[in-house]
Parts: structure tokens; C-alpha cells; sequence
């Protein structure tokens, strides 16, 4: 079955051998319960669920004060460092690399880098230096304020900030946090900063059409007013509660039949290495919201040609325990011509006029063909171009489909308490107060391992 739109399109003919469609109009009735549920204002997780319709609900108000504040920034500023970890960083940064050139010497522009997304001192040594002869603005993100790694990030940067530029330093950090509560919103009313709100029902891996993916992306001259136009279309194309007309669903669908049989591992590919930061973002998705009661599928992504020659071995005759989703741009607005040569050296005047788009899809093609002769089930995301509006209508795809294929694992899509285990050891090994009994059972259990 191929279900097609302008914008976007999936391909699902190639599952035919591994299920079936009397297997999945067994799930007709679930989808269309879980479905009603995850639109209902009383649903039982109504709190985490502000995401569905945020796009058709958000607010132009708000829209101008980022664009506002955005403008100010490229006005003024050469750097803008965004501060934060997870879906506080991942889905800005997502579409910023998927759509900013490989090589840019364009002067006068803003360019965003992140921090906080580790904890390794070179990292942030290294950023402070590149800096240090350019003007600078920093977004800090996070809902509590209390998640480590951006903390003591924002702990240094804050530092650095104060003693470039003193009490201006109001004027050139923002905040992006909880509406009430948490330590940034505090911040926020103690010392002045100006700030943006997290909708308090939308988490984290959600969250790239608030103002947490938003207003940095319109900080580095992103179109988010068309991104937001992406999402809208897609909210209404992804309304029907039948997964016959709902891409979707039928996604989900096919993902949770396919592990059923003992497809556990699925490779998000495409040719397109710009897409490489929107599949660490789908990953994050997908890996968090499935991953729960030892369930779920195991995401990981690949960039195609570069990754066949690396372990395309494995996905052509390994394990048989993967499936293969591969995301194809149609067409790019930009290409490279293969040109004619007299002495033909390399014996490639065969690709005459052929353009490296041409034999990329080809090669695309070639390797869905081989991958599925090899035993592997292959789904095909298609968008017609790589821009704001594609990719908008993307990421909401991946976020209803994201959701749907949890509930229908049996796991709540927007919780993430096995995160809270290494959490927890980090800061009681650390010495943080109220951590002090657990920290006695880890060095106890730490000796017995290491000595």
C-alpha cells in the first residue's frame, strides 16, 4: 500500500511478506480507542499531551516575541550558545543542520552552538575560547533547571557571561523554562532575564515546536513560521482515527507487528547526510518513549552510501532481527552534474549528465531491492523537498506515530523513569544532599567490582 500527498508520502509495499493486511485489521478497533483517548481533554495523560494540537493552537503572540528577540540577536550578536541536553537541544539543532549549508563563509550571520549536552571540560574550555572575540548571546534550556549537565554548563557560561559584560548580562540571556515552577523560573523573576515558557503539558522530546526548539532555530535565521505551517498541515492530515487513513498509525502499526516477530532493531536510513541530526532526534523519540518494561524497539540511524560501505555488510545477510525505515528527499535543491571527459580515465562517461541526486536515488533504490531480497522488511518515508515546511510536517509525523506505536505497546509514551536510575547514582556519588545512604551501597558495590 502507498499512501501519497503533495508534501509527503510512505511506501509500504515491501512488508507484504512479513504481515499481512488481516493481521493488522485485527487492530482497527485499538488504534480507533487509543486514538479517541489521545484527543480527549480527559484523557489520563492529558498533562502530557499538549504537543497534539500545538501547532494549529500556537500562539502569534508569542511568535513575534521570539522573532523579536531573534532579530535582536542576529542584530547584535555573532554566536547565540544554546544550553541544554535531550529534547532541549536535539530537535533545534535537528532541523538547523538539516537545512544550514555543509560550508558556510557567509559572514554577519548568527551562528548557534550548543552546550551542555556533555560534561566533558575540553568541550567547554574549547567553546569559551572559540568565543571569546565575538559577541554573544545564550539561550539555557530546561524545564526544572536541575538537570546536570546543562546546569553546571549554564554554571560556567553564567560566569563567563558576568565578567564579559557585567549587569548587560540581563539583556543577553534568555531562558527557555516551566511556565511556575523550577529553578530557571526563579532565576527568571529574581534577576530580570528575559524568558520563554515550556508548555507545561508538553515534555522534553516533544518539545521542537515550542519555543524550545523555536526561538533558537529563528535565532539562526530559520523559517519557523513555515515549520509551524509543516506541523499544522500534518495535524490535520493525521486526525483520522483509522490507520487506513493515517500514516501515522499505519507506522506504528507495522513497527509494533514487526516486532512481534522478532524485528527489535530498526535502522532509520537515508542518502541525505544533512538528515543526520533529525535521525538523533527521532532516535531520542523513539528510544525514550518505547523503551519501557523491556520493551521496545531499539532505534539507531545510518547515512547511506557512506554507512554501506561500513556495516552494510551486517544489514545485507547479519541477524535477522532488523527492519530498515529509509527517508528520501525527491527533489534537491541543489545538485552536481556529471560531466563528459575525453580520456574517460575512471570509465564513468556512462554517467553522462547524471547528476549526483540521480544516481543517489538510484543507489537508494538498489539498496531497498537488496536489503529486502536479503530478508529485511523495508518501510519508505518520502518528502518532496528538504525545507521548513517538510520538515515541520515531519517531525509531527514521527511524534503521532511516536506515540501511538508506545500505547500500543502497553507503555505511557511520556514518562522516562529508567532515566532516573543513573541519575540518581551520579548525584549521590557526588555527594548531593539527601543522596547520603545511597551513596554507602555504591562505593560498597563499586569496590567489590573494580578492586
Amino acid at each position: 500500500m502507498t499512501v501519497t500527498k503533495q508534501a509527503f508520502s510512505l511506501n509500504f509495499s515491501l512488508l507484504s511478506k512479513f504481515i499481512n493486511e488481516e493481521e493488522k485489521n485485527k487492530y482497527t478497533n485499538i488504534i480507533s480507542m487509543i486514538h479517541q483517548e489521545m484527543h480527549s481533554p480527559t484523557s489520563k495523560d492529558c498533562d502530557a499531551l499538549g504537543w497534539v494540537d500545538l501547532a494549529i493552537k500556537q500562539d502569534q503572540k508569542e511568535i513575534e516575541q521570539m522573532l523579536s528577540v531573534a532579530n535582536e540577536i542576529r542584530t547584535k550578536s555573532a554566536v547565540l550558545i544554546v544550553i541544554g541536553i535531550g529534547g532541549s537541544y536535539l530537535g533545534a539543532k535537528a532541523v538547523q543542520d538539516a537545512l544550514t549549508p555543509y560550508f558556510s563563509k557567509k559572514s554577519g550571520e548568527t551562528e548557534v552552538i550548543y552546550a551542555g549536552q556533555n560534561m566533558s571540560g575540553a568541550y567547554i574550555n574549547q567553546l569559551l575560547q572559540y568565543v571569546e572575540d565575538r559577541e554573544v548571546y545564550v539561550n539555557v534550556i530546561s524545564k526544572s533547571g536541575t538537570t546536570l549537565e546543562p546546569a553546571i554548563s549554564f554554571r560556567v557560561i553564567k560566569s563567563y557571561m558576568e565578567k564579559r559584560y557585567g549587569d548587560e548580562i540581563k539583556n543577553r540571556i534568555i531562558l527557555t523554562t516551566d511556565p511556575k515552577n523550577g529553578l530557571l523560573r526563579k532565576l527568571a523573576q529574581e534577576e530580570g532575564y528575559r524568558s520563554f515558557e515550556v508548555p507545561a503539558e508538553v515534555g522534553g522530546r516533544f518539545s521542537v515546536l515550542t519555543p524550545v526548539g523555536l526561538f533558537p532555530l529563528a535565532a539562526g535565521g530559520i523559517d519557523i513560521q513555515a515549520l509551524l505551517d509543516g506541523a499544522k498541515q500534518a495535524t490535520n492530515d493525521l486526525m483520522f482515527s483509522n490507520y487506513k487513513e493515517n500514516e501515522a498509525y499505519e507506522y506504528a502499526l507495522s513497527r509494533y507487528l514487526l516486532e512481534k516477530k522478532g524485528y527489535i532493531i530498526e535502522i532509520m536510513a537515508s542518502f541525505e547526510p544533512s538528515l543526520r541530526n533529525v535521525f538523533e532526534w527521532w532516535k531520542q523519540l523513539f528510544g525514550e518513549s518505547e523503551g519501557k518494561d523491556e520493551k521496545g524497539i531499539f532505534p539507531v540511524s545510518v547515512t547511506y552510501t557512506t554507512d554501506l560501505h561500513s556495516i552494510g555488510q551486517y544489514i545485507q545477510a547479519g541477524k535477522r532481527q532488523i527492519f530498515e525505515t529509509i527517508l528520501h528527499v525527491r527533489n534537491q535543491q541543489e545538485d552536481c552534474t556529471i560531466q563528459l571527459m575525453e580520456n574517460n580515465f575512471d570509465q564513468l562517461n556512462f554517467l553522462e549528465d547524471k547528476t549526483f541526486h540521480d544516481i543517489n536515488t538510484i543507489a537508494k533504490n538498489s539498496s531497498i531491492l537488496a536489503h529486502y531480497d536479503g530478508g529485511v522488511p523495508v518501510i519508505q518515508v518520502e518528502i518532496d523537498k528538504l525545507d521548513e515546511y517538510h520538515l515541520g510536517y515531519l517531525l509531527y509525523f514521527f511524534e503521532k506515530a511516536c506515540a501511538m506505536s508506545a500505547y500500543l505497546s502497553g507503555v505511557n509514551p511520556f514518562d522516562q523513569p529508567g532515566v532516573e536510575s543513573y541519575k540518581n547514582n551520579i548525584f549521590a556519588l557526588l555527594n548531593k544532599p539527601g543522596y547520603e545512604s545511597l551513596k554507602e551501597e555504591l562505593e560498597e558495590r563499586l569496590t567489590e567490582i573494580f578492586d
